[in-house]
C-alpha cells in the first residue's frame, strides 16, 4: 500500500466556513467509505486559536497513485473548493 498524508488549507474568504460546513457531510461520509475499505489511517481538522476549523490532515492508504488520485477528485473537500492550498505527501507511518 501506498500512504499519503494530506496537509490542506480552507479558503479565507468569508464564505469559508459555510462552503466547509456545506461539503463536511458528504467528506465525512467519503471518509467512513475510506475507512470501510481500509484506506483511512487517520485526520482531522486543522484549528485556528479560536477553535474554528481553517483546514485538515489526513493519512491515507492506496494500492495506487491512480487510486489516490480517484478519490482527490470525487473528495467533496476539493470539488466544492473547501481546500484551497494542497500538499499531498508520500508518508510511511511508523510501526512501533
Amino acid at each position: 500500500m501506498n500512504q499519503y498524508v494530506i496537509i490542506a488549507r480552507d479558503g479565507t474568504d468569508e464564505q469559508a466556513i459555510d462552503r466547509r460546513m456545506a461539503a463536511r457531510p458528504t467528506h465525512l461520509e467519503g471518509v467512513k467509505n475510506l475507512k470501510d475499505n481500509n484506506q483511512y489511517i487517520s485526520g482531522g481538522a486543522i484549528l485556528d486559536d479560536s477553535g474554528k476549523m481553517i483546514g485538515s490532515v489526513m493519512i491515507l492508504q492506496f494500492e495506487t497513485d491512480q487510486e489516490m488520485q480517484a478519490w482527490y477528485n470525487s473528495d467533496s473537500y476539493i470539488t466544492q473548493n473547501v481546500w484551497q492550498t494542497i500538499e499531498i505527501k508520500s508518508f510511511r507511518v511508523a510501526n512501533v
